[in-house]
């Protein structure tokens, strides 16, 4: 593959790999199909590698659409299934969590539409400010206040987040073992999920080191892991544990001495002590040597930033259809055919298995404020079909209205003044993979 075009195509490269000054179509601003039966407003055709493409954009109505909100944070926030409130009323839900994650289904249709008229207003409300990277405060049954924001740290409680966890406790202890069993008789990795001791520990025994006789509560699991060693809370480890020395029984004579080094530590790193057991082997505060107070920071070190995800997920597989095509279900055979690319504002698309056209984007690859909103109450969308021209005619698209891109940029166009305290949409600066060019005074 050559570096750099060559021939009658040869430029001067300016360094940008992407070429990222070459136009590109988005949905945003472009308006809606509304009566769903009239085309897409722009069915944009260009050339690109010599293939001739056409893209279609509509600025798509949703009322069957919500968010999945992902929170880094070991913070307990409310348990499985808790409602989530906004401005009092009921949005969503806390979900399955993650890895290092707390997870929040948002919206959706019975939301929008199956409860009061203020219920689908206060939703319609939260997921555009969600969407447009804007925050919002909610509260959990049972459970935590937030302010969510996508792209920022969460703030939990009052409380802005730092660091989403490295690791479960089993998993800081496998991968920190090795630098702390030279400087250390025991390790006890804080966790609401998995609480790990590192001389039980597989890793622990790897590097020969001796029984502490150091007990845990909760219930043990395979060797070295304790579930339920507390309840969930805010504390260590997403536990509700502020002082470690709680989730300890008695240390067990026959193996444990005095003198025994203990750390203590929880899976972000930002809590730990060191302890040392006195005659009645129980643990003392003592001074952490240079070398552990070391490998302790480098537990946080290997944190991630807490911050907060908002994907955008919408069905575009109804009456959006049309303004595609005459025949909608060829768009949908298309799509799972990968023969046509979904797009929303730019960004890239996840299609989700099985019928329908029902996608997820990150709105963080998308331009800001992106979305809007009618007041059925539903979101709208900008979203993209891309596909060969000849594939294109394949599915009966509106190929009487397919315009060349040249002509979609004419000044016959009419235009209005940009909102100037925000980016134009289609500024580079919005999208991630656009390198932005340095440009002289």
């Amino acid at each position: 593959v050559a570096f750099l075009d060559t021939g009658d195509a040869a430029s001067e490269w300016d360094g940008d790999v992407i070429k990222g000054h070459r136009q590109f179509v988005t949905a945003v601003g472009a308006g809606t199909t509304y009566p769903d039966y009239k085309p897409a407003p722009f069915i944009v055709s260009q050339q690109v590698d010599d293939i001739d493409m056409v893209t279609v954009v509509t600025e798509a109505i949703f009322s069957y659409c919500g968010v999945k909100v992902k929170i880094d944070s070991d913070r307990h926030i409310g348990h499985e299934r808790a409602i989530v409130r906004a401005n009092g009323e009921p949005i969503g839900h806390v979900m399955t969590g993650e890895y290092g994650s707390k997870m929040l289904s948002l919206g959706g249709v019975d939301h929008l539409t199956g409860g009061s008229k203020k219920e689908g207003r206060a939703t319609c409300d939260a997921l555009l400010q969600l969407c447009n990277r804007q925050a919002v405060d909610l509260e959990i049954e049972a459970g935590a206040t937030l302010t969510v924001q996508a792209g920022q740290p969460p703030i939990i409680n009052g409380v802005a987040e730092k660091l989403m966890r490295v690791g479960c406790g089993s998993a800081t202890i496998g991968m920190f073992a090795q630098q702390w069993a030279p400087y250390v008789d025991e390790v006890v990795v804080v966790d609401d999920h998995i609480t790990g001791v590192l001389s039980e520990h597989e890793a622990g025994k790897g590097l020969d080191m001796a029984p502490s006789g150091i007990k845990v509560t909760g219930r043990k699991s395979t060797p070295g892991r304790y579930f339920q060693v507390a309840e969930p809370g805010t504390g260590w480890g997403g536990t509700d544990v502020d002082d470690p020395l709680s989730i300890l029984k008695p240390a067990d004579p026959k193996k444990a001495w005095p003198g025994l080094r203990l750390l203590m530590i929880s899976t972000t790193g930002e809590q730990w002590a060191y302890f040392e057991l006195d005659e009645d082997l129980v643990p003392q505060p003592a001074t952490i040597s240079a070398p552990l107070l070391a490998s302790a920071e480098r537990v946080a070190e290997n944190c991630e930033p807490s911050l907060c995800s908002v994907l955008f997920m919408g069905g575009a597989g109804g009456s959006l259809r049309a303004g595609v095509t005459e025949n909608p279900v060829r768009l949908t055979r298309s799509v799972k055919q990968a023969l046509t690319h979904v797009t929303c504002g730019g960004a890239p698309a996840y299609i989700w298995p099985g019928g329908g056209i029902t996608f997820m984007a990150d709105v963080m690859e998308m331009p800001s404020n992106a979305f809007g909103y009618v007041p059925t109450p539903a979101l709208v969308a900008p979203v993209e079909f891309t596909l060969r021209k000849a594939d294109y005619v394949a599915l009966g698209g509106h190929t009487d209205r397919i315009v060349p891109l040249q002509a979609v940029l004419s000044s016959d166009i009419r235009t209005v003044a940009p909102i100037t305290n925000h980016a134009h949409p289609a500024d580079r600066k919005n999208y991630r993979w656009a390198v932005s060019k340095q440009v002289g005074s």
